[in-house]
């Protein structure tokens, strides 16, 4: 019987949270991870500096989709300031697993995915008031 860590990841993995896209979305962004071919897009939709709603698409191994379905579910609602703050550790901990240095860029490619969004979103919006 595998461990209640390894059956979460594979339940998201099966049914991901927050799949999908939005077509009113603030930020869009994909990125690859060429090693393994996984994709993961991000559709995110702010409202205020938070989080209104969020979806992602992609396909790969469980342990990149999943990791974006869990990411997914525990930024919605979050201010954008505290979405930077998210660091590797986090999702690790969040997956509660071990992994190989090959399967950690899978994991963390979701987070990639959102920061880059996130801080190109940021910025242009700097860029706006300048």
């Amino acid at each position: 019987m595998a461990s209640p860590e390894l059956e979460n990841i594979l339940d998201h993995y099966r049914n991901p949270r927050n799949y999908g896209e939005l077509l009113d979305a603030d930020i869009r962004v994909k990125d690859s991870n060429p090693l393994c071919g996984d994709v993961v897009e991000m559709h995110i939709k702010v409202r205020d500096g938070v989080v209104e709603d969020i979806k992602f698409r992609g396909k790969g191994c469980a342990i990149s989709q999943a990791s974006a379905s869990m990411l997914t579910e525990r930024v919605r609602g979050m201010r954008l300031e505290d979405v930077k703050n998210i660091d590797r550790q986090q999702i690790l901990d969040m997956l509660g697993i071990e992994l190989s240095p090959v399967r950690l860029k899978c994991a963390l490619l979701s987070l990639k995915v959102l920061k880059t969004g996130v801080y190109t979103y940021l910025g242009q919006i700097v860029e706006r008031e300048d």
